[in-house]
C-alpha cells in the first residue's frame, strides 16, 4: 500500500521513503531516484536533509539536562545567555522596531520549548521585528547560518521581542536558542552532546549536522519546485559534506527513515530505549502535550492549523481531518519531510522526500500519507 501511494505522486517527486511502524510491525516504501542524475535507487536507508524534524530531537536533549537538574523549566535562560539577559519588545507587533519597552520577566527554559519566547516567525512576515530577525539572522529556509553560535547570539540580542516573553506563540527561533542553550549548559558543542547522549544510545547512527564521506553515496539530492519544473538546490556533495559554522537546532540535521523511527519508539516507551531510561515519564509527556491556550493555537494558524504545541512539536488537539487524532505529537520538515508518532495506537510515521515546500500548507502527499498513517 505504501509503494502504491508513493507511486501515485512520482510525477511530483524524483523520489521518497515512507514507513508506517504499528507497534513491531513496520511497513515501508522507497520509490524513485536519490540522485538528480537518476542513478541511485531510492533505498530504506537513503539519507536526507529533515529540516525542522531537528526540532523535537532537540527538544528531547533540552529535557535530558532538565531531568539531570542542570537547568529547570522555569530558569531564566539569562543565566546561561547573558546576551539575553534584558530583552526589549517592540510596544505593539505592527510598530517600528526603535519604539520598545522592556520585557516584562525574563525568557525562561519553558519559553523557548513552547515557542513563546517573543523571538520567532509570525503569520505576517512583513512585521518590522520579523523582518530585522531576519535580516539579521538569515531566512531559516536560505542559505545556512554563517556565524558561530556566540556570534549569533550576539546578533539575536540586537533584535526586539515581536511580544511578551509567555504571551504569544512564535515560530522557529527558539529552537535555534534552545540547541545554543544546551551548548552552554553542558560546555559541548550541540553535535557532539546530541550525539553521545540521544544518537548513540537510540542508535541513530546516521543522524548529524554533517554527511560522512564514506556514506555520501546514501546522501539524497534536494530540489526546490518552480514554473519550470523542479532545480536542484544542493547535491549530495554540499551543504552538509562538511561540518556547519552553526549547527541550527531548528533544522540542521540529516537522518534516515529508521533513525526517526528509533526516537519515535524512544517517546512511546516514555524515554526508554531496551532497559536503559534516557527521560522521565514526566518529561516526555510535557513534551508531548499541548501547552497553547486557544489564542495562541489560532495567532498561529498558518503554522499549526488550530493544533497545539508540546516541546518541539505539534499536538493534536482536535479530530477536524481524517489524519488528526487527538494526542498525535509531531511535525513537518519545509525540505518535504515529516514524522509523528500516535501514542493511543504505539504508530510511528515517518515521510521522507527531496522536494521542498512552497508553503506551511502540507502536501497532498502528505495529507495522503497521514490519513493512511492514523489507520489503526
Amino acid at each position: 500500500m505504501l509503494t502504491e501511494l508513493l507511486t501515485r505522486h512520482a510525477a511530483d517527486l524524483p523520489g521518497a521513503v515512507a514507513l508506517v511502524a504499528r507497534g513491531d510491525q513496520v511497513e515501508v516504501a522507497a520509490v524513485g531516484s536519490a540522485d538528480a542524475e537518476g542513478t541511485v535507487p531510492m533505498a530504506r536507508d537513503s539519507l536526507f536533509r529533515v529540516a525542522s524534524l531537528t526540532k523535537p530531537i532537540v527538544a528531547a536533549a533540552v529535557m535530558l539536562l532538565v531531568d539531570e537538574g542542570e537547568l529547570a523549566l522555569d530558569d531564566p535562560i539569562a543565566r546561561w545567555l547573558p546576551e539575553l539577559a534584558s530583552p526589549v519588545v517592540v510596544r505593539t507587533p505592527a510598530g517600528p522596531v526603535d519604539d520598545v519597552v522592556p520585557a516584562v520577566r525574563p525568557i525562561t527554559v519553558a519559553d523557548l520549548l513552547t515557542f513563546r519566547c517573543g523571538y520567532g516567525l509570525a503569520a505576517d512576515m512583513t512585521l518590522p521585528a520579523v523582518d530585522l530577525l531576519l535580516q539579521v539572522l538569515g531566512h531559516p529556509a536560505a542559505a545556512p547560518r554563517a556565524l558561530a553560535p556566540d556570534e549569533w547570539t550576539a546578533a539575536l540580542a540586537q533584535v526586539p521581542l515581536l511580544h511578551q516573553p509567555g504571551e504569544a506563540w512564535l515560530y522557529d527561533t527558539g529552537s535555534d536558542i534552545q540547541g545554543v542553550l544546551i551548548a552552554r549548559v553542558s560546555g559541548r558543542p550541540l553535535p557532539e552532546f546530541l550525539a553521545e547522549r540521544l544518537f548513540e544510545p537510540l542508535g541513530m547512527a546516521d543522524t548529524g549536522f554533517a554527511v560522512p564521506t564514506a556514506a555520501l553515496g546514501r546522501f539524497t539530492s534536494a530540489y526546490r519546485p518552480g514554473d519550470a519544473g523542479l532545480r536542484l538546490i544542493d547535491s549530495p556533495e554540499g551543504r552538509w559534506s562538511a561540518a556547519p559554522p552553526f549547527p541550527s537546532g531548528a533544522a540542521g540535521l540529516v537522518s534516515t527513515a529508521d533513525d526517526l523511527l528509533a526516537f519515535g519508539r524512544f517517546l512511546l516507551a516514555e524515554g526508554t530505549v531496551g532497559d536503559h531510561r534516557l527521560l522521565t515519564p514526566g518529561s516526555v509527556h510535557r513534551m508531548t502535550a499541548d501547552h497553547l491556550t486557544p489564542a495562541q493555537r489560532e495567532a498561529g494558524r498558518v503554522f499549526l492549523h488550530g493544533q497545539g504545541w508540546g516541546y518541539g512539536g505539534s499536538v493534536d488537539v482536535e479530530a477536524k481531518q481524517p489524519w488528526e487524532i487527538p494526542g498525535r505529537y509531531g511535525w513537518v520538515g519545509g525540505a518535504g519531510t515529516s514524522w509523528h508518532l500516535f501514542p493511543a495506537t504505539g504508530t510511528v510515521s515517518v515521510l521522507l522526500t527531496q522536494v521542498e515546500m512552497t508553503s506551511p500548507e502540507p502536501t497532498r502527499l502528505m495529507r495522503e500519507f497521514w490519513t493512511y498513517a492514523a489507520k489503526p
